[in-house]
């Protein structure tokens, strides 16, 4: 069986040998190293995504780890959410330069203590994500499985891939992973971080999914607002 902890981190475009330092400091080193190859850094999200405008996994979030940037991002929101915040107040403003992870009575469980079935939940709930707006074809999924065997992926991970570009998502399965509100959260949080909802399509699936996992719409808000920072370039 594969590793689903590292395939989320590959996923997020997540893996950069010997990083260290601040979140904005990865980052520098995340962007050098997509520069000189593209899947070095494991990105499967943008195989998967392709080069549409708007869809890079840029900023913050690309520099943490897979599971860290999840939890640490669906913390964030759901701190400001429970303290009564307005989302729509706040400032377009990148998030921390050192996103802190969330306290261990929190809910939300610390990336080394995450089970590989629930990582695994992620990434599929990603990759649900990612297909929402139809583009993943038969040709597209061709393309998607050239690119990702040089990508560095064992083969069980690719099997796994190209499994779930193949068959139908299994909404209900992601939605009964979620048994924790916490869980719920980042869920939510991974889908969209995965994609910026640009059509009706991924637009409308955000919102069935959020809906499904049963997310308060401020909370909702909430997350969209804390990804959003998260996404802007550092």
């Amino acid at each position: 069986m594969f590793d689903a902890k590292k395939l989320l981190d590959q996923f997020l475009g997540s893996q950069v040998p010997g990083a260290g330092g601040t979140v904005r400091d990865r980052a520098d080193q995340v962007t050098k190293l997509a520069k000189d190859n593209p899947l070095a850094t494991g990105a499967i999200a943008a195989v998967l995504l392709g080069t549409k405008s708007g869809r890079n996994l840029a900023g913050n979030a690309v520099a943490l780890g897979g599971l860290a940037a999840i939890a640490g991002l669906g913390y964030q929101a759901y701190k400001k959410y429970q303290a009564g915040q307005a989302p729509a107040a706040e400032p377009a403003t990148p998030a921390p330069a050192q996103l802190p992870a969330p306290p261990a009575d929190s809910g939300f469980v610390a990336p080394e203590a995450v089970s590989d079935d629930f990582a695994l939940v992620l990434v599929r709930a990603m990759i649900a994500a990612a297909r929402a707006d139809g583009h993943i074809d038969e040709s597209e999924r061709g393309r998607i499985m050239d690119k990702l065997s040089v990508s560095g992926l064992s083969a069980e991970a690719a099997a796994f891939l190209e499994s779930e570009l193949v068959n139908p998502v299994d909404l209900d399965a992601i939605i009964a992973a979620g048994t924790t509100e916490e869980k719920r959260v980042e869920i939510y949080t991974a889908s969209r971080l995965a994609i910026e909802p640009e059509s009706r399509a991924e637009r409308g699936y955000l919102d069935l999914l959020a809906g499904r996992l049963g997310l308060a719409d401020a909370l909702v808000d909430h997350i969209e607002a804390t990804v959003s920072a998260a996404k802007l370039p550092v």
